[in-house]
């Protein structure tokens, strides 16, 4: 009996195994259309419609003069075409107008659908607008650009959401929680205090990193005086902004024409806008916009036929298959080029294959030089894509023009994200020495450091520095603030940012590119709330009295930028300079890590840069070779241009610190 119910187990999944294969290889048959007319087109001869859905057996357009609650007011039927695509015409621009397609699948038709490519939406997104995009384009957007970049390590990025930084009502600022909330200059607290994009300014930070500003699928847009928050990582329409960020959600146009001017007020101050995608799943399965236009071609699935869930989300999107990465890599070229977006970073960008990847780099480097991509170098979960086509960190070598973020750096500085009572080296906790020592290094080969003794990676995964981003904190998991709180139990605020102090020192002077989550220069918190993706601006929205309360924790943070910034040394993009030009000092005590950066690295003025950190409760004495030093950072302080001199010798560091000394003979 049991050798019956064996085989007969074994003989089902072999089934559904071949099933799956069968299905892989169909989708693999389909014809892909590299055509740039997907959607719609609007000239001089009309308004045409195009779908691709290889496998429907009808398609229609359905045309309305509202985005929500009418009648459609005409039915286009389309015509088969090539390429897998259908077509239909009407000889008018039909701007004002709204549409959705739908398609006759296996039979049936399918619910209506904006497509995949809508541009530009009414209302929560489910009708597709016709509009006139020559006429969103803010006064000057012509001559609109972002700030040049040579390498990517030379940006500071500053991780934030619309709603968290203009929300609170000490931010000063009138459009709360909107686009054109960073195009307010002159916004101050009660107390005189600089917020929202003067604050940036000030700060000194190169480029914003906002959080999903594409259309979502949580927040009711219908409802904005309900207050509905949510970070966004529910993908709906990936080609047009968000409505809730806008002043009229139910105005298409409005929506384009506000980001464009939030996007042009942070060029003209000098800072770049880096934009969150998330192709990596949708927000529904069989109801999203990609499963109704072509059904299961763009998700990939179980041996059951189940949709797979890397993403932790439902679902995944299949990169691999060509139509799909095609999607992926024309749809951040039109955020280029349409929205002038300066950077991307790709959530669980390990979900998709890394030959994609490199073409969405290539790609965005053809219309802007100084574009820079990066992302999360892991996945959720289980994914049938091949490990070794993964766009993982350990792949991140295998790559071109992509960076991944560094988890080794994070947990070792700060102690693990999963466990909030656990310490890290800015915190005490012995043992983490080494991998803190490879997040110095950029994750970049180093003779003197021993990878075998990583915590996360024991491996030199990274070939440059510039492949590199380091952060000791995000929007996930407890920000900086909350997790000292958490594992300092019984500590004094100004214990802890001190602690922060030293955790971000690491971060902006190690190699590769820095990166910090908005208000911790204020050191705002969240109350402890982990993952507070939908949760209210009561816990989400920077209280901005914070940064006269702790105007000390933000002048450190500005001149940590300002070092960073003024020293090339920090920022080396070839491995091999980097194996030549940091030394490390033999050290016996725990929590602590002394180092060089030497021969003026990098073109630096400064000829050596001698580094000392100190994660333990007690000062520690440290011999620094007899010279002319400039004293930068010293005992929780720290200032770009210098605290005073020393001449070396024994010197005395303090307790959860940095020491930095330079000297340019």
């Amino acid at each position: 009996m049991k050798h019956r119910l064996f085989t007969a187990c074994i003989g089902a999944m072999a089934a559904t195994i071949a099933m799956a294969a069968e299905s892989d290889a169909r989708f693999a048959s389909f014809p892909a259309y590299e055509g740039s007319d997907l959607e719609l087109l609007v000239d001089s001869s009309g308004t045409h419609f195009t779908l691709w859905s290889p496998e429907a057996e009808a398609a229609q357009v359905l045309l309305y003069p509202t985005d929500r609650n009418s009648a459609a007011e005409d039915t286009l039927a389309m015509l088969r075409a090539e390429s897998g695509t259908w077509r239909a015409s009407v000889p008018s621009r039909l701007y004002g107008k709204f549409y959705t397609f739908r398609v006759k699948h296996a039979g049936r038709w399918l619910d209506e659908t904006p497509g995949v490519w809508a541009k530009a939406v009414g209302t929560n997104g489910k009708r597709a607008a016709i509009i006139d995009f020559a006429g969103t384009n803010p006064d000057g957007w012509n001559e609109d650009r972002g700030p040049e970049v040579k390498n990517i390590t030379d940006a500071v990025i500053y991780e934030m959401h619309h709603r968290d930084m203009s929300m609170h009502p000490t931010s000063g600022i009138v459009h709360k929680g909107k686009f054109l909330a960073l195009t307010e200059r002159g916004t101050r607290t009660p107390e005189g205090e600089a917020t929202g994009i003067d604050h940036l300014k000030e700060l000194g930070v190169t480029h914003v990193h906002i959080l999903p500003s594409y259309d979502y699928n949580s927040v009711d847009e219908a409802n904005l005086p309900s207050n509905g928050y949510n970070w966004g990582y529910d993908p709906q329409n990936y080609n047009a902004p968000e409505g809730s960020y806008s002043t009229n959600p139910a105005d298409p146009a409005v929506r384009v024409r506000e980001m464009k001017e939030m996007v042009k007020a942070l060029h003209d101050a000098g800072i770049g806008v880096v934009m969150d995608v998330v192709y990596n799943h949708t927000a529904e399965n069989d109801g999203s916009n990609f499963s109704l236009t072509a059904p299961g071609y763009y998700y990939r699935h179980n041996a059951d036929g189940s949709y797979s869930d890397a993403s932790g989300c439902g679902n995944e999107t299949a990169s691999e298959r060509r139509q799909m990465a095609d999607f992926i890599v024309n749809s951040v070229k039109y955020w280029a080029k349409e929205y002038h977006i300066d950077g991307f970073r790709f959530d669980l960008m390990a979900i998709h294959d890394t030959a994609t990847m490199d073409r969405v780099a290539s790609e965005l480097k053809k219309i802007n030089p100084s574009i820079f991509v990066y992302g999360e170098g892991w996945t959720a979960g289980a994914s049938p894509l091949d490990a070794g086509r993964r766009a993982l960190k350990e792949n991140v070598a295998k790559m071109q023009g992509i960076a991944v973020f560094s988890d080794d750096i994070r947990d070792a500085v700060k102690g693990h994200y999963s466990n909030a009572a656990d310490r890290g080296f800015a915190t005490g906790k012995p043992g983490n020495e080494e991998t803190v020592k490879i997040g110095i290094v950029g994750s970049t080969a180093h003779p003197q450091v021993d990878y075998s003794k990583g915590n996360n990676s024991k491996f030199a995964y990274a070939s440059s520095p510039a492949q590199i981003i380091n952060y000791v904190s995000c929007h996930d998991d407890l920000m900086l603030t909350d997790k000292l709180a958490a594992s300092m139990p019984g500590s004094m605020p100004e214990q802890r940012m001190r602690a922060a102090r030293l955790a971000q020192t690491i971060v902006f002077t190690s190699q590769g590119t820095p990166f910090m989550w908005s208000g911790e220069e204020i050191f705002r918190d969240k109350k402890g709330v982990h993952n507070s993706y939908k949760s209210p601006d009561s816990i989400n929205a920077i209280d901005w009295s914070l940064k006269h309360a702790n105007r000390g924790q933000f002048d450190y943070y500005r001149e940590l930028i300002a070092l960073r910034k003024a020293h090339p040394a920090f920022r080396m993009t070839d491995a091999s300079e980097v194996a030549r030009n940091i030394v490390f000092d033999k050290v016996a005590q725990p929590n602590l890590i002394s180092y060089s950066i030497k021969n003026h690295a990098n073109g630096d003025e400064w000829k050596e840069i001698k580094i000392v950190f100190n994660g333990s409760g007690e000062p520690v004495d440290v011999k620094v070779p007899r010279a002319d030093w400039i004293v930068i950072a010293e005992d929780g302080r720290l200032k770009s241009d210098g605290l005073g001199t020393s001449r070396g010798g024994r010197l005395t560091v303090a307790p959860v610190s940095a020491l930095i000394l330079a000297r340019t003979k």
